[in-house]
């Protein structure tokens, strides 16, 4: 099923953007193992709407009840189980569209898919509400995985054509990802942040929307997760990066930069130090062959502009088949890249503690 994801850890998704709840239920997480909860409630508040001026203004605080799977603070093997209430949500915004879809959003393909069963409201279950319960369990694989000494950060790496730094491929450190998630518009150079945030509310102004990139780093990964053919890391990723519904593309390490490189550019000799094997670029972005390096995994996420604006669009009347003019009214995000970052962090999380426990089976 659609909402499913994982082989040695299995999960799955439930709830639609203006249902009473979203939550997830998730098998296989490690029992014994204790999550910060309070750590948790800070890396969904970054995701949480309604919380800058680069967001919507529904408020809902992604505060989550967990159903199952702990006892006295620990994961206790039964199936880990939580829901997330949906408490500002205004249907009658979205009645409109079941008959007139608005361009760039799921409106019409869920239409003809489900032939009308389907909640419109919100979005329903195509909804980038979903992802605050992606979220919550790749919170707690974040932290599952420091415990393994990985570690996943991000950062906005490019916004409406403004970019930032990238990380260093070659010498990423946790370090580097420490002050990144503490902030609202997560950049390393701040003047690009300043020019970010002014393209943000400049769009906001007109009535419009931006997208951008996301550069996401993992560090401390050994010599080995993943698999040729279907089961790479670069797979695995991808297949969890794109359930959040604003990606619209993906790359790893140095990505379709590459495509302009000549051969003995773009590989990436080895050299050794302290009996360490490694690579003196990384091109390849930390995967060979499927197969994670040793080297930092990097891999950007493009994220596209907000499809609900309030400029008047084409559209067409389903039940008129005729073609009509529509105005979106509601609250909606005038750039979705700020509140992605940690969606994306938390997709990360997800594939790689997956290939993670895949690993260990064969030490």
């Amino acid at each position: 099923m659609s909402s499913c994801f994982g082989r040695n850890i299995r999960i799955t998704i439930f709830g639609q953007s203006h249902s009473p709840a979203i939550g997830v239920a998730a098998d296989g997480l490690p029992f014994g193992f204790e999550p910060d909860m309070e750590r948790l409630h800070d890396f969904m508040s970054r995701r949480a709407p309604g919380s800058s001026d680069y967001s919507t203004k529904r408020k809902e605080t992604d505060s989550f009840k967990i159903l199952s799977g702990i006892k006295n603070g620990a994961l206790c093997g039964a199936p880990f189980a939580a829901e997330i209430e949906n408490s500002d949500t205004r249907s009658k915004d979205y009645s409109l569209f079941k008959d007139m879809p608005r361009p760039g959003h799921a409106d019409y393909t869920a239409q003809i898919k489900y032939r009308g069963f389907q909640d419109e409201a919100g979005g329903g279950h195509f909804s980038g509400r979903l992802t605050a319960p992606l979220c919550l369990v790749g919170g707690i694989c974040l932290q599952i995985l420091e415990k393994e000494g990985i570690f996943i950060g991000s950062h906005i790496e490019r916004l409406a054509g403004i970019s930032d730094e990238r990380f260093d491929s070659v010498n990423l450190t946790p370090a580097d990802f420490a002050d990144l998630k503490n902030m609202v518009l997560p950049v390393l150079d701040k003047d690009a942040g300043e020019k970010m945030s002014e393209a943000i509310l400049d769009a906001k102004g007109i009535g419009d929307s931006v997208g951008g990139v996301i550069e996401c780093g993992i560090t401390g990964l050994p010599v080995g997760l993943g698999d040729p053919m279907f089961d790479g890391m670069e797979n695995l990723i991808s297949s969890v990066v794109f359930a959040v519904p604003a990606v619209k593309g993906i790359e790893f390490g140095a990505g379709f930069d590459a495509c302009d490189m000549l051969g003995s550019e773009n590989n990436d000799c080895y050299t050794i130090e302290n009996g360490i094997i490694s690579t003196e670029t990384n091109n390849h972005g930390g995967i060979l062959g499927g197969i994670t390096s040793g080297m930092p995994l990097i891999f950007r996420v493009g994220i596209k502009p907000t499809p609900s604006i309030f400029k008047s669009q084409q559209s067409v009347s389903l039940s008129e088949m005729k073609v009509k003019t529509l105005d979106i009214k509601g609250r909606h995000d005038p750039c979705i890249v700020p509140r992605a970052v940690p969606c994306i962090e938390a997709a990360a999380a997800i594939a790689v503690y997956d290939a993670y426990l895949e690993y260990k089976k064969y030490l």
